[in-house]
């Protein structure tokens, strides 16, 4: 085994993934892994952006549509569809995105704060943005989808009627 192939490398701190041709990134502390997407199954009465729950090595964990999220129409998933799993207030849960990038950091500058666009300012979770290979990069704040993922924990516990079943390949 070779010691150093996880050794976290303090210059990238972002995970970069593309929704829609826009760049977003979540900080790397935060990503247990990324995935290809694995079979959902639907709950009811659950928010839009939530798809469903996952067996993620044996535990159930909510699937966020991220382009949901952004109030976007669904993708085909495909090749390049990832998830990305996430740890949010000590939960894992998987964020759907069109594509993974790269790992980055910000090279030491600060992130500049999110322009001001009116309101649903809560539905955004923008942390910050940064710039990487001449992209603008939003930087999600991933505490603004403990809302969305929170419900559908709870409607994953054991007894809890599914309604159907959906697969990706």
């Amino acid at each position: 085994m070779n010691p150093h192939r996880y050794r976290h490398d303090p210059s990238k701190s972002l995970v970069g993934f593309v929704i829609a041709e826009v760049s977003y990134a979540v900080p790397i502390a935060a990503v247990r892994e990324i995935a290809n997407p694995l079979m959902v199954v639907e709950l009811p009465h659950a928010p839009p952006s939530v798809v469903g729950v996952a067996d993620y090595r044996g535990a159930v964990i909510p699937v966020v549509d991220m382009r949901a999220r952004f109030g976007l129409p669904p993708l085909e998933v495909t090749r390049r569809t990832k998830w990305i799993v996430v740890e949010i207030q000590n939960q894992l849960a998987a964020l759907a995105v069109d594509a993974v990038t790269e790992v980055f950091g910000t090279s030491g500058k600060d992130l500049s704060p999110a322009p001001p666009l009116g309101g649903g300012e809560d539905k955004r979770g923008i942390e910050g943005v940064t710039s990487h290979g001449g992209r603008m990069i939003f930087v999600l704040d991933l505490t603004y989808l403990s809302d969305v993922s929170a419900p559908a924990r709870a409607g994953a516990l054991p007894g809890s009627a599914l309604l159907s079943q959906k697969g990706a390949s």
